[in-house]
């Protein structure tokens, strides 16, 4: 039996690909690590191409590849493209985690005997946390030989129906039609998904905007070059990582984070990995029998993209907090904003007025307000925004300080908080562009003779008098009056008590 794989396969979807790189892996190692095969089994490995070869009876073969394969070490997934036993214990955990929430999701596709709880580490010199992870006896993966062999043990000709563990999402629309609305797939093509998962990366999904549901983010990379990929996916920072930095606050997040693994930019040269595809699985109203693909990003590697990201996620950190249960991550609200539309090749903070709509998600953004004003000032935009920011936070300074001394006048306390609640609402009822003229004109009129504005008008009036910009004049607005850093505002990133646990990582099992 000859089987020959090519990354350039016309029926290959991503997740084909991701799962040639696996079996590139995997047969990989099983070299590395000199295991004796069954005589008469061999392959070739290159860049592009697999070609596995063997004579005697498929079922065997098949059978004892998956045996070395996928294996389980002290009841976690142990995959052997990984080298999963030498992985630092934190990323084993994320990897058997991240496998039972998406690929392997429903109990029906492993057999557990209970739980363990063990310390993992949040990060250098931070406190552990306690995580809970079920301890497997066995899974799909192992035993997978009998869907691709007939009774004499010999690889099946025809396609055979593909259940949803092995392409998520790709499962049957309505029992009451399968025949009809079920995936097919030669058998070869569903050997190859086998070994996705190995290739594939895992993220904790903690998102303040999206259903709290959605624990994990699968990241499925676009593949280019086998070799130059499992050089990727062996990288230090994701065999070493630490507990913390297995979490995302959105599907951007999650795939721009996969994607800047490595400091260069460069990262479609370097490793082959030019984008990456991040979905989640989720139950839906019309369907709560089973797990659905309920939303999917194609998240690409520009420089500028990476660049902005990285900016990004230097200075909008998740947290890890001491909570009345345990330790827990809250994670960047800021940066799931940013990372959404830099996900989306958007305008960094577009659409941030339409998604930041209450003061109690205000309050959140605001929240990280020292690190967003760092964000705008290193991220590569137009300067021309930078200046609308700095000329809307030399009003609200010159606002606070009017405050300020009428408050002293009074001899009482200034309220600072009731003016930033009205200029929020005050931007909220801004519906098209004579209503946002209208704010903005009175707001700077209020504040008296602002610097950068006065120096700058023929650009800034842009903002203001044209009208398709409006929106994207007013999503600034908001962003200044969030990172205003002046007197009279509370610092929120350095006031951890302010933290509640909404977004304690609670790991389904």
């Amino acid at each position: 039996m000859k089987l020959e794989f090519d990354l350039g396969n016309s029926s290959f979807t991503l997740l084909h690909c991701a799962g040639l790189a696996g079996l590139w892996m995997t047969l990989n190692q099983l070299e590395i690590e000199k295991v004796i095969r069954p005589e008469g089994l061999n392959w070739q490995l290159d860049n592009r191409k697999v070609i596995l070869n063997w004579q005697g009876n498929d079922q065997i073969v098949l059978e004892w590849l998956l045996k070395e394969s996928f294996q389980i070490n002290n009841g976690l997934i142990a995959l052997r493209g990984l080298d999963s036993p030498t992985m630092r214990k934190d990323a084993q955990v994320i990897v058997h985690q991240g496998i039972l929430g998406t690929f392997l999701q429903h109990t029906s596709t492993h057999k557990s005997s209970g739980t363990k709880t063990e310390s993992l580490s949040l990060g250098e010199e931070e406190k552990e946390i306690q995580v809970t992870y079920k301890v497997l006896q066995s899974y799909a993966y192992q035993d997978f030989t009998s869907n691709l062999c007939d009774k004499n043990g010999q690889l099946l000709t025809k396609s055979i129906s593909v259940a949803g563990w092995l392409n998520p999402g790709a499962a049957v629309r309505h029992v009451a039609f399968s025949s009809d609305t079920s995936f097919e797939e030669p058998p070869e093509n569903a050997f190859v998904l086998l070994f996705a998962p190995i290739a594939c990366y895992y993220y904790i999904l903690r998102s303040k905007l999206r259903d709290k549901r959605a624990q994990y983010a699968l990241v499925i990379p676009e593949i280019t070059d086998l070799e130059k990929y499992a050089q990727y996916r062996q990288d230090q920072q994701l065999r070493y990582a630490t507990y913390k930095d297995f979490h995302a606050s959105g599907l951007g997040d999650a795939g721009l984070r996969f994607l800047t693994l490595e400091k260069t930019l460069n990262i479609t040269q370097t490793f082959g990995v030019p984008r990456c595809q991040v979905l989640t699985l989720g139950t839906v109203a019309w369907a709560t029998q089973q797990k659905t693909r309920t939303d999917m990003y194609m998240v690409e590697a520009t420089d500028e993209v990476c660049h902005n990201y990285q900016v990004c996620d230097a200075w909008l950190k998740d947290k890890s907090v001491k909570g009345k249960n345990g330790d827990f991550v809250v994670t960047s609200f800021a940066r799931e904003l940013i990372a959404e539309n830099l996900a989306r090749n958007q305008l960094w903070y577009s659409g941030i007025s339409e998604k930041v709509n209450s003061n109690e998600l205000f309050k959140k953004l605001a929240y990280e307000r020292g690190g967003l004003y760092q964000v705008i000032q290193k991220i590569q935009s137009d300067e021309r925004e930078k200046l609308f920011v700095q000329a809307c936070h030399e009003a609200i300074k010159f606002t606070y300080g009017q405050i300020s001394e009428q408050a002293k006048k009074r001899g009482e306390v200034p309220n600072f908080d009731r003016e930033t609640v009205r200029m929020r609402t005050g931007l909220s009822r801004c519906k098209n562009s004579d209503t946002f003229r209208e704010f903005i004109t009175d707001f700077w009129s209020r504040a008296g003779k602002i610097p950068t504005l006065q120096e700058h008008w023929q650009e800034l009036m842009e903002f203001v008098l044209v009208d398709k910009n409006w929106k994207k004049s007013r999503d600034l607005a908001l962003l200044a009056l969030a990172s205003y850093k002046g007197k009279g505002v509370s610092h929120g990133d350095d006031n951890e008590d302010s933290l509640d646990e909404e977004n304690v990582i609670d790991i389904g099992l």
